[in-house]
């Protein structure tokens, strides 16, 4: 399967094993290290459109301060939360694969296996 794309951090246990995941399975994605690369707006708008979800539902808590900056304020607009998402990139959740049946975060990994 070509045109697979993850959103990826080397750092993080379940984004390797996702990696690892996909490649076991014969697919060798597009690898973006998001952290280096950052994010734009209508990347993440493109991503959450096609996940069906919000910017809450990508928003990473653990390890970032997003509690300080008031991002998991349950009223805290996505437009707050993609503005910060890309000026501070951790914030965002990974690992993400996109392919062309739709985008996911896979946690736990397994979940890239419906995208296939």
């Amino acid at each position: 399967m070509s045109d697979v794309t993850i959103y990826h951090n080397p750092a993080c246990g379940t984004s390797r094993n996702t990696l690892a995941l996909l490649r076991e399975k014969g697919v060798e994605p597009t690898v973006v290290e998001y952290l280096k690369a950052g994010w734009t707006r209508a990347q993440l708008e493109d991503l959450l459109k096609r996940m069906g979800a919000s910017a809450h539902d990508i928003l990473r808590k653990r390890g970032t301060n997003a509690e300080a900056l008031g991002l998991t304020d349950p009223n805290a607009s996505d437009e707050a939360l993609i503005a910060a998402m890309i000026l501070e990139p951790v914030l965002v959740n990974r690992p993400i694969v996109v392919t062309a049946k739709g985008a996911a975060l896979c946690r736990p990994p397994e979940l890239a296996l419906g995208l296939l």
